[in-house]
């Protein structure tokens, strides 16, 4: 099966795209980059995700929450996904306790479209069952339709709202039962 990008631009299942831990030896200041690129749509839209516009030193701390993840295309980093079991949520956050969580999952606009955000949500999901936790956990603007709509589609239901301070809009709150999903791989 050949994949193509929002470019036309063939890129076949994993061509050439590596998945691999972020580690010192990596720029957080590429990392920083990255996200501002792949979240930049969604700023335009009036939707300021924290990874629109987050600080290098942000970027780290935000990485150094969980397993950070890379995925490179050659020497280029063209995709990201950090992941946590379990997930420390704050008072209130419509989680259940244990439930592991990703967050940052972002892909270069340049490679989006080919299937990369599928085998990053896929690296997510298995590192964390692989952590222990049962359940996935992720939030995001109930004003990006066509993301939440992506999740819906990959086995999330809603469970709640949650504003967090860094953003100016309601997240939705997904949760997705991991069980049945690790036997299945």
């Amino acid at each position: 099966m050949i994949l193509r990008n929002v470019h036309g631009q063939s890129v076949g299942p994993g061509e050439d795209i590596s998945i691999r831990r972020f580690t010192d030896a990596d720029s957080a200041e590429e990392l920083t980059l990255l996200l501002h690129r792949a979240y930049a749509a969604h700023a335009a839209a009036g939707r300021v995700f924290f990874a629109s516009y987050q600080s290098v030193q942000d970027t780290v701390i935000r990485a150094r929450r969980g397993e950070c993840w890379l995925a490179c295309k050659g020497a280029e980093l063209v995709g990201s996904v950090t992941v946590a079991a379990p997930y420390a949520v704050p008072a209130g956050y419509p989680a259940p306790a244990g439930a592991g969580s990703f967050w940052q999952l972002a892909v270069d606009p340049a490679c989006q479209g080919a299937g990369l955000g599928q085998r990053l949500l896929t690296v997510a999901e298995d590192r964390i069952i692989a952590l222990g936790a049962a359940e996935a956990v992720i939030d995001t603007s109930v004003e990006a339709v066509e993301l939440v709509g992506w999740y819906l589609r990959r086995g999330y239901a809603p469970i709640g709202t949650w504003r967090w301070d860094v953003t100016n809009y309601e997240s939705v709150v997904l949760l997705k039962d991991l069980a049945a999903v690790g036997l299945a791989r």
